[in-house]
């Protein structure tokens, strides 16, 4: 493989966390170089399926699917990286409320005057929570629904009480305290994968960025940045 090819890569703020932390070590090891474009997953959906061209996609793993049946990504390519659940936080030195099940979660929901989530898969997960809960009309004047920016940097700023988004994206934001992951009965793990895209100017570079993020030297950074790998 030569050596000094430049990779691009999509990816949404997930895995971002990890990936800083990986990326470095992927370009010492290979002498590549990977130039990043951190999208939100609504967009990276709809940059891509428009028909802009990168070498690698990291995104949910059916959202990948997704661009694989439309044309956009190599069928086989996929390679899952981490799981993933939501959590929810609070501005730092807020009490923490009880999230030990769905039916605490729901009163926290009610109690709270403002509650910030993702565009991404955690939002889209708990768009259809909140209607199973039965509490979506009475949740709508107080939702704040946040792009460009993490959940928790609306609870930091006090625009918000409550957070929800993937741990991992929680984690490193300044000025929460984590209050901890979803309760077994109401949580929801997205897997995060990345696959190779059709037109792929470093093809063979890209597969090996991959394989690297899925292996097991990988595994110990995942797991500190609040993901288990996949």
């Amino acid at each position: 493989m030569a050596q000094g090819t430049e990779i691009k890569v999509m990816l949404s703020a997930a895995f971002k966390e990890a990936y800083l932390e990986l990326a470095p070590q992927f370009e010492r090891a290979t002498g590549h170089k990977l130039v990043t474009l951190w999208v939100p997953s609504v967009q990276m959906m709809n940059r891509l399926k428009g028909g802009e061209t990168v070498d690698v996609v990291i995104l949910s793993a059916s959202s990948l699917d997704e661009l694989i049946q439309a044309g956009r990504v190599v069928p086989g390519s996929r390679v899952d990286l981490a799981r993933s659940g939501v959590g929810v936080a609070v501005r730092t030195g807020a009490p923490k409320p009880d999230i030990s099940s769905g039916e605490t979660v729901k009163r926290a929901l009610l109690n709270a005057k403002a509650i910030a989530y993702s565009t991404g898969p955690s939002g889209i997960y708990l768009a259809g929570l909140f209607e199973r809960m039965g509490i979506a009309e009475q949740l709508k004047s107080k939702l704040r629904r946040v792009q460009g920016e993490p959940a928790g940097a609306v609870v930091a700023r006090g625009d918000a009480d409550l957070a929800f988004q993937q741990v991992s994206e929680l984690l490193p934001v300044a000025g929460i305290d984590l209050v901890g992951p979803l309760p077994p009965d109401i949580q929801k793990i997205t897997v995060f994968s990345a696959g190779v895209h059709v037109k792929a100017a470093q093809r063979a570079a890209a597969r090996a960025l991959t394989k690297f993020l899925s292996s097991l030297d990988a595994a110990p950074v995942i797991r500190k940045k609040g993901m288990e790998p996949a």
